[in-house]
């Protein structure tokens, strides 16, 4: 499944440089929920990868936070996300 980084998550004052919104194509806070806990990941165009996890629904029309290892540079906002299935390989190879 793919996504788009909306924004930084953020308040009047201060921005979470680890946290950013991810439009999923999803159309209800429902939907949205049942995504949190999945992994994703993120490829630049030289091809580094920057790792995050959904933690939960942000708003009520579909839009998730995610928490990446790093923060993910500027040129991220608008770019594709992909969403992996949960798999073992994120905890050390063994489940």
């Amino acid at each position: 499944m793919k996504g788009i980084v909306v924004q930084f998550r953020r308040g009047k004052k201060r921005i979470h440089e680890r946290h950013y919104l991810l439009d999923m194509g999803l159309t209800s806070r429902d939907e949205a929920k049942k995504m949190s806990g999945r992994y994703v990941e993120w490829k630049s165009s030289s091809g580094k990868i920057i790792k995050g996890k959904i933690s939960d629904a942000h708003g009520n029309k579909g839009i998730v936070r995610a928490i990446f290892e790093k923060g993910l540079p500027g040129q991220a906002i608008t770019s594709e996300i992909e969403v992996k299935e949960e798999s073992h390989e994120h905890h050390g190879g063994k489940k």
